[in-house]
């Protein structure tokens, strides 16, 4: 393997690791926007939706679920991005695209952990 070029194990890796953050982001996505439509259209206010999430460990869990997946692809939709528009290859791209991975994880934790609990 040269630098800058990724096995073959390594990309079917990041392929499948996108396609499944994809399924699992398309539920995450459709079960959110059905709860905010829910919300909005019986008159709830930020306040009572704040209440009804608080302590819920149902709804910390789906949304856990939801930031490991945007944490998770993401990164790499980003990287193929990167590397064909800019032929950034190497290292240098996978430190960074996981660095943001980690970025995203961690604010969206931290997001998490203000509403639920």
């Amino acid at each position: 393997m040269s630098e800058g070029k990724l096995s073959v194990s390594s990309q079917v890796l990041l392929w499948t690791l996108q396609r499944a953050s994809a399924a699992v982001l398309a539920v995450c996505v459709v079960v959110h926007l059905i709860t905010m439509i829910y919300a909005v259209r019986n008159g709830l206010s930020a306040a009572e939706i704040l209440g009804r999430t608080r302590g819920n460990f149902v709804w910390f869990a789906f949304y856990a679920v939801f930031v490991l997946a945007v944490s998770v692809h993401a990164p790499i939709g980003l990287r193929s991005v990167l590397v064909e528009t800019f032929t950034w290859r190497g290292r240098g791209l996978d430190w960074t695209v996981f660095a943001i991975g980690i970025v995203l994880a961690f604010l969206g934790f931290r997001a998490l952990w203000a509403v639920f609990l």
